[in-house]
C-alpha cells in the first residue's frame, strides 16, 4: 500500500487476525489492538479468552469499548493512502486464517500446527520442528484453529488417549483417577480403529441420505399427487355429470316423443267426441220438439232412433302414455344418496357438515354433583377435593361426578366440542331428560349414549375398548348428535377419526349433553373438561 507524507507506517494500523486496516479498532486489557468483529471471531472459536499477539489470556471475557483515539487515527490514515482497489487481494488471509503463534510483530500465516507443542507455526518457525531432532517426533498437520481445545480443562495436559467407555478424550491423569478401569487407548490406536470403520459408516451416511432424499421426494409428491387426485375427481363429475346430462337429454326426448303422439291421437279423439256431442245435441232439441207435438205416431216411430246409445265405448279409450318415470326418478334419487354418502365419508366434508350444526353450551350448576366445580362462564368443570354443601335439587347428580348442559334438544342436529387434554378418566355424550341419576349403570337402556376413557383405552357401551389410546392422546373429542336420524358419533378432532357411534337409537326426550370426570388419588386427572367454541375452519 502506498503512503502519502504519513508519519506513522501502515504496520502500526494493521489488524494482527485479519492483516487490514483497523475497522472498528478495540484494545485488549493487555493493550494490544484488534478489529472488534476480528477479536470477537477469534474468540468465539476458541474456549480459551487470550490475546492472538501476547498469548495473555483472560478470565472472565473482557468487555471491550473502541479505542477513540486509535480510531481517530486510521481514520486520518485512510484518509492520506491512496484508496485501495475494490477487488479483494486473494493472497491476503481472511479473517478465519490461523496465525503463527511464535510471531511477535506482524503475524505471518501459519503453515502447520503441532499437536505436542499446541502451537501453530508460520514457515519460518515451523523450521527446528524439520531440524531438532526432539521435534522431529512431534505431529505436525495442516494448521487448525483451538488448540487449546486439546488441554485437559482439569489438568491443564494434552489430551493424547481416547476413553471408549465415556467416548471422550482424556490426559495420562485422567485415566489414572477418575478412568481407571475404563477401556482406555491411545488417540492413534482409536483413529486407526475409526478409520477401519469409516467406509462403513459412510456407506451407512449415503444409504441414510438415499433414504431422506426418498423421503423427501415422497413428501414433495404429495401435492402433485393432490393435483392430479383433485383433477381426476372433478373429471369423474363432470363425466357423471355429462353422462346425467345426456340420459336427461334423451329422457326428455322420449317424452317429447310420446306425449307428441299422445297429442296427435288426443287430437282425433277431441274431433270425434265433439262431433258425437254436437250430434246428440241434435237429439236431444229434436226430442224436445217431438215431445211438444200432437202427432202421437210420428213420436212413436222417431223415439227409439233418437235414444239409440252411443256406437262407441269411450270408456275404455285412454290417452295416458304406458311409460312410467317414477323408475327413473327412484335410480336417480338412489344414484344422489349413494353420493352423499360416499362423500360424506371423507374426514374434511364430514367434519365440515357437522360443524355447520355447531351450538353453544353452557353447564347447568344445578345438575352438578356436589364435588363439581364449574367455572364462571359455565364452560369449564373440575374435580374439586372436597364435596359441597348444596341445597336439595332433584335435578342434581347423586351418584356420579356429572353434569349436563343448560340447553337440551328435542329434533334436528347438533354438534359440539369438549377439550379432554390430560384427563386420564372422563365421560362424555348425551342422556335423556328422564335418566335415573341413582342408576350407576350408564347403558342406552338407561338413557345414556357416552363413551368412556379410562387410562389410555376408549369404551363404548361394552366392557370390551373401542379404541386405545398410544403416544397420541386425546386432545379434543368432537361429539354430533341427528335426533330425527338417531345417531350419536364421537370424533378425535385432531386426526378427524371417528372414535365411535350409536345408530338406530329412538329419541323420545329431550337429549342433554353430558359431562363426567373422576378425580384419582394420584392427582393424575387433576384438569378440567373445557366447552370450546368451535373452528368454522377445521
Amino acid at each position: 500500500m502506498a503512503t502519502a507524507s504519513c508519519v506513522l507506517s501502515e504496520e502500526k494500523f494493521l489488524c494482527p487476525v485479519c492483516l487490514d486496516v483497523f475497522t472498528d479498532p478495540v484494545s485488549t486489557p493487555c493493550g494490544h489492538n484488534f478489529c472488534r468483529l476480528c477479536i470477537h471471531k477469534y474468540w468465539d472459536t476458541s474456549e480459551i479468552c487470550w490475546c492472538p499477539f501476547c498469548k495473555r489470556i483472560f478470565s472472565p471475557r473482557p468487555e471491550l469499548q473502541v479505542n477513540m483515539v486509535m480510531s481517530e487515527l486510521t481514520a486520518e490514515f485512510k484518509a492520506k493512502v491512496q484508496p485501495r482497489d475494490s477487488t479483494p487481494d486473494p493472497e491476503r488471509p481472511q479473517a478465519m486464517d490461523v496465525f503463527c503463534d511464535i510471531c511477535s510483530e506482524l503475524k505471518e500465516k501459519a503453515i502447520k500446527s503441532c499437536l505436542v507443542c499446541l502451537v501453530s507455526l508460520c514457515e519460518v518457525h515451523v523450521e527446528p520442528h524439520q531440524r531438532v531432532a526432539s521435534l522431529r517426533t512431534h505431529t505436525l498437520l495442516d494448521p487448525v484453529s483451538g488448540l487449546g481445545d486439546r488441554m485437559c480443562k482439569m489438568h491443564n495436559k494434552v489430551t493424547e488417549l481416547y476413553c471408549r467407555t465415556e467416548q471422550a478424550c482424556v490426559c495420562t491423569l485422567c485415566f489414572k483417577t477418575g478412568h481407571r478401569g475404563h477401556n482406555v487407548v491411545s488417540l492413534e490406536e482409536e483413529y486407526e480403529a475409526a478409520i477401519a470403520k469409516k467406509d462403513e459408516a459412510m456407506a451407512r451416511i449415503q444409504k441414510t441420505i438415499q433414504s431422506r432424499l426418498e423421503k423427501i421426494a415422497e413428501i414433495e409428491s404429495v401435492a402433485d399427487e393432490a393435483e392430479k387426485e383433485k383433477g381426476a375427481s372433478v373429471q369423474v363429475f363432470t363425466d357423471l355429470i355429462d353422462c346425467i346430462r345426456r340420459q336427461q337429454a334423451e329422457l326428455v326426448d322420449a317424452i317429447e316423443e310420446r306425449f307428441s303422439a299422445m297429442r296427435q291421437k288426443a287430437g282425433g279423439f277431441l274431433t270425434e267426441l265433439r262431433m258425437e256431442i254436437a250430434e246428440l245435441e241434435s237429439k236431444s232439441s229434436r226430442l224436445e220438439r217431438l215431445s211438444h207435438s200432437e202427432d202421437h205416431q210420428l213420436f212413436l216411430q222417431i223415439f227409439p232412433t233418437l235414444c239409440s246409445p252411443s256406437k262407441r265405448d269411450w270408456s275404455r279409450v285412454s290417452v295416458r302414455s304406458d311409460l312410467s318415470f317414477e323408475t327413473v326418478k327412484g335410480a336417480v334419487t338412489l344414484l344422489k344418496q349413494r353420493f352423499e354418502e360416499v362423500v360424506e365419508e371423507l374426514p374434511e366434508v364430514r367434519l365440515k357438515r357437522m360443524i355447520a350444526h355447531a351450538v353453544d353450551l353452557t353447564l347447568d350448576p344445578d345438575t352438578a354433583y356436589c364435588s363439581l366445580v364449574i367455572s364462571q362462564d359455565g364452560k369449564q368443570v373440575i374435580n374439586g377435593d372436597t364435596q359441597q354443601n348444596l341445597p336439595n335439587n332433584p335435578e342434581t347428580s347423586e351418584m356420579f361426578p356429572e353434569v349436563l348442559t343448560k340447553e337440551g334438544f328435542t329434533a334436528g342436529k347438533f354438534y359440539y366440542e369438549v377439550q379432554v387434554k390430560d384427563n386420564t378418566y372422563w365421560i362424555l355424550g348425551v342422556v335423556r331428560e328422564s335418566f335415573d341419576r341413582k342408576n350407576q349403570f350408564l347403558s342406552v337402556k338407561n338413557g345414556y349414549w357416552t363413551i368412556t376413557c379410562d387410562e389410555g383405552s376408549i369404551y363404548g357401551p361394552s366392557s370390551k375398548p373401542v379404541r386405545r389410546l398410544g403416544k397420541e392422546k386425546l386432545q379434543k373429542v368432537g361429539i354430533f348428535v341427528d335426533y330425527d336420524k338417531g345417531v350419536v358419533s364421537f370424533y378425535d378432532i385432531s386426526s378427524k377419526s371417528r372414535i365411535y357411534s350409536f345408530t338406530g337409537c329412538r329419541f323420545t326426550e329431550k337429549l342433554y349433553p353430558y359431562f363426567c370426570l373422576e378425580d384419582r388419588l394420584d392427582g393424575t386427572n387433576a384438569t378440567p373438561l373445557i366447552i370450546t367454541p368451535v373452528s368454522q375452519t377445521q
